[in-house]
């Protein structure tokens, strides 16, 4: 199942909604992936 990694937080989002966030990012993986897929023609890259 995919995940997040946040890069950082210039924002400066407070920890318990960032923690949030990237659960439901975590959580909603597989859709946020086809919608992306969808709305920019299939494609979709990952960075390590």
């Amino acid at each position: 199942m995919g995940g997040c990694i946040v890069c950082n937080n210039k924002s400066k989002i407070p920890e318990r909604e960032l923690n949030i966030i990237c659960e439901d990012i975590s959580l909603h993986y597989f859709q946020i992936v086809e919608m992306w897929k969808t709305i920019h023609a299939g494609n979709i890259k990952f960075y390590c």
